[in-house]
C-alpha cells in the first residue's frame, strides 16, 4: 500500500472511468490478486451444490456410505478452504480501497499545493471539502467491488456450464438472466450519474455556504444579518435534500433489482426443475443441485448489481477530482535572475513604488484595492509589476517566493506546536522566535500557554481571540524575515495601544529591509516613511503622515478618528524613547492627541489590556 512519503504518480485526467482504471493499474498485482481470490470464492460457493448432488445421488440414495461419507467430507473440505478465500479476500479488497483512498487524498493534496495561493480564486472552499471528505470515499469504494463483480460474471459462467450438463432449458433461462439485468438496470445507471452528479454539485456549495457561515457568523450577529443567512442556507439545504431523495430513488429502484431479479430466477428455474425431476429427466439429486446454483446465484446477480451502482458513483466522483487537478496555477514563464542587490518594487498599475531598505504604508479608500496591489507586487495574480526594471513574472517564481513575502491578515493558522506554526518550513530556536514575538508584541501570548512555545494551537488558532491571531501571523512573517515583507492589515484587530507598539517595534526590527503595509490607523502610517493614498486604485498622493494630513483632506477625511485628526506618538517601555523621528517635520503643530478608540472588531480581552 502507498507509503506517506511515496510519489502517488500522475493521475489519467481524461474523464472518470480512466481515473478510476489508473487507481486499478497502480497497484496492479494487489487488485489482480484480489480478483483471482474473488473468481475462486465464488466459483467454489457454486461447487457446493454439485457436491451436494453428489453425495445424495452415489451415496445416499443407493446407501453408498463410503461414497457419502466422502462427498461430506469433500464438502466440509472446500467450506474450509472457502471460509479462508473470503477472509483474503476482504482483506485484499480492503488494501485496495485503502491505497485508492490515500494515493486520491496524495493527488489531491499535492495538486493543492502546486495551485498554492491560487487555489481560492480558482475553486471554493466548499468543493475542495467535498472532494477530500466525500468523493475520495466514494472512489476508494468503488474499486473493492471490482474484484466480487469479476467473481461473479466467472460463477455466472460457471454455473450456466454446470445447468447445461443438467438440462439445456434451464441453462438458457440462466444465460438469459445475464441480458436482461443489462436492459433494466442500464439506463438506471445512467440516470443515477446525473442525478448523483448534480447532488455534488449542490453539496460542493452549501458545504462553502457553512464554512462562510461559521467564519463570518460573528460579524453577521453584530449587523443583525444571522437570521438572513440562515433563512438562505435552510433553502439551499432543502434543494439538497429533494435532490437527495432523487437520488435515493434511483438507488432504491437499483438495490431492489439487486434483490428482486435473483428471486425471480429461482422462482423460474425451481419451477422448471421440479417439472423434469417429475418427469423423470432429472435426478433428485439434480433437482437439488439446480435449486442450490440458483441460490448461489443470488449473490453473483447482487453483486453485479451493487458493482454498477458503485462504479457509477465512483465516476461521478473521479470526474470531480479530475477536473480539480485539471486546474493550472499561473504559469511561470520567468528565465530572467532576479535583481542581485535589493531594488525598488514598482507596479505601473496603480503607480505604486517601494523602495528598497524603506518603511511603505499604503492607504486605500476601498481595502480590496490595496489588497489587489499587493497581489501583484507579490505575484499572486497577472502582473506587469518590475522589480528592479525586470518584470517580476520573468522571474521565477521560486526566486520570488524565496524573497517577497505576502502576509496577510487572515492567512490560515495550521493545527499544531506554536513553535512549527513560527517556524513555517521547520523548527525555530527560542531566540528567533523570542525577537519575532516581542516584535509582533505577542510575548503575552506566550506567557499565556502552559507550555510555551511547545503549546498546542487549534486548527485556525481557534483557542486564541483574534487579535492574537493576528500577532501570530505577524511574528510567523518576522521569522521568516524576507528580503521584502508586504503586510496586508497587520493591526486591525488590536486596540490602540497594542497597535501602536506594534507598529514601532516593527518600524525596528525591519530597519533596513523593504516593507510594506496596507493600513489606514494613523498610529501605524506615522511611523512609515513614506505614505501613499491610494484612490480608485491609484495613487493620488505620497508623503508623510503628517505632510498629507496638512496637504490632503482626502486623505485626512480617511484616517481621522471620530471628529478630527487623531496624532498618537506612542514609545515603547522596553525601548529608549524617541526612537523614531520623522525625516521631514510637519510645517505646523499636529492638534493634540485624543484617545484613540478601539476598532469595532477588537476583542473585549484585548480592549481591556
Amino acid at each position: 500500500m502507498i507509503n506517506a512519503y511515496e510519489d502517488p504518480g500522475t493521475p489519467d485526467r481524461r474523464g472518470g472511468a480512466h481515473y478510476l482504471w489508473w487507481l486499478v493499474k497502480q497497484q496492479a498485482p494487489r487488485s489482480a490478486l484480489g480478483t483471482l481470490i474473488s473468481c475462486v470464492w465464488m466459483i467454489l460457493l457454486a461447487a457446493t451444490p454439485y457436491l451436494l448432488s453428489r453425495a445424495i445421488d452415489e451415496g445416499l440414495e443407493p446407501g453408498d456410505y463410503g461414497a457419502l461419507t466422502a462427498w461430506t467430507a469433500a464438502l466440509f473440505g472446500v467450506g474450509v478452504f472457502n471460509a479462508w478465500l473470503s477472509i483474503m479476500r476482504h482483506r485484499t479488497m480492503t488494501r485496495v480501497r485503502m491505497d485508492a483512498n490515500f494515493r486520491t487524498v496524495k493527488v489531491v493534496m499535492a495538486h493543492a499545493v502546486r495551485l498554492g495561493a491560487a487555489l481560492p480564486r480558482r475553486v471554493g472552499a466548499g468543493e475542495v471539502v467535498t472532494i477530500g471528505v466525500g468523493d475520495v470515499n466514494t472512489i476508494s469504494s468503488s474499486l473493492t467491488v471490482l474484484g466480487p463483480g469479476v467473481g461473479a460474471i466467472a460463477a455466472y459462467l460457471v454455473v450456466a456450464g454446470l445447468l447445461v450438463s443438467v438440462s439445456l432449458p434451464i441453462a438458457a433461462v440462466v444465460l438469459l438472466g445475464m441480458p436482461l439485468v443489462a436492459v433494466l438496470v442500464g439506463p438506471l445507471m445512467r440516470r443515477l450519474q446525473g442525478t448523483e452528479t448534480e447532488y455534488r454539485e449542490r453539496q460542493g456549495v452549501l458545504t462553502a455556504r457553512i464554512a462562510d457561515l461559521a467564519g463570518g457568523l460573528r460579524v453577521l450577529n453584530g449587523l443583525g444579518g444571522k437570521g438572513l443567512v440562515a433563512d438562505a442556507f435552510h433553502r439551499d439545504s432543502q434543494r439538497l435534500r429533494a435532490q437527495g431523495y432523487r437520488v435515493g430513488s434511483v438507488t432504491s429502484w437499483m438495490q431492489a433489482l439487486g434483490v428482486g431479479l435473483p428471486t425471480l430466477f429461482l422462482a423460474v428455474v425451481t419451477w422448471l426443475a421440479a417439472r423434469l425431476a417429475a418427469q423423470g429427466a432429472i435426478t433428485v439429486g439434480e433437482l437439488v443441485a439446480v435449486y442450490g446454483f440458483v441460490t448461489v446465484l443470488v449473490r453473483p446477480v447482487s453483486f453485479l448489481v451493487e458493482m454498477g451502482y458503485e462504479l457509477s458513483r465512483g465516476v461521478v466522483a473521479a470526474r470531480r477530482v479530475i477536473r480539480f487537478v485539471s486546474l493550472e496555477p499561473l504559469p511561470d514563464r520567468g528565465t530572467t535572475d532576479a535583481p542581485a542587490e535589493p531594488s525598488t518594487l514598482h507596479d505601473p498599475e496603480s503607480g505604486v513604488r517601494v523602495p528598497p531598505g524603506r518603511l511603505v504604508a499604503l492607504a486605500a479608500d476601498r481595502p480590496a484595492e490595496a489588497a489587489a496591489v499587493v497581489d501583484r507586487l507579490g505575484r499572486y495574480a497577472p502582473t506587469a509589476v518590475t522589480w528592479g526594471g525586470i518584470p517580476l513574472d520573468a522571474i521565477p517564481l521560486a526566486q520570488v517566493r524565496a524573497r517577497i513575502l505576502v502576509a496577510d491578515h487572515e492567512a490560515d493558522l495550521f493545527a499544531g506546536r506554536l513553535r512549527e506554526l513560527l517556524g513555517g518550513q521547520g523548527d525555530v530556536d527560542d531566540a528567533t522566535a523570542a525577537r519575532a514575538l516581542r516584535a509582533a508584541v505577542a510575548e503575552d501570548i506566550v506567557q499565556g500557554l502552559a507550555d510555551g512555545l511547545d503549546s498546542a494551537v487549534d486548527a485556525q488558532g481557534r483557542n486564541l481571540s483574534g487579535g492574537q491571531r493576528q500577532r501570530v501571523r505577524l511574528a510567523r512573517a518576522l521569522v521568516a524575515d524576507p528580503e521584502v515583507l508586504l503586510a496586508v492589515e497587520p493591526t486591525s484587530a488590536l486596540d490602540a495601544h497594542t497597535e501602536a507598539r506594534v507598529a514601532q517595534r516593527l518600524r525596528a526590527a525591519r530597519e533596513g529591509r523593504t516593507t510594506l503595509v496596507t493600513t489606514t490607523s494613523p498610529l501605524v502610517l506615522d511611523h512609515a516613511d513614506t505614505v501613499l493614498h491610494l484612490v480608485d486604485g491609484k495613487v493620488a498622493a505620497l508623503g508623510t503622515h503628517r505632510e498629507l494630513l496638512a496637504g490632503e483632506p482626502g486623505y485626512r477625511a480617511l484616517v481621522a478618528r471620530d471628529a478630527g485628526e487623531e496624532e498618537v506618538t506612542s514609545t515603547d517601555p522596553d525601548t529608549d524613547p524617541d526612537t523614531r523621528t520623522s525625516p521631514d517635520p510637519a510645517p505646523a503643530p499636529a492638534p493634540a492627541p485624543a484617545p484613540a478608540p478601539a476598532p469595532a472588531n477588537s476583542t473585549v480581552e484585548e480592549v481591556a489590556r
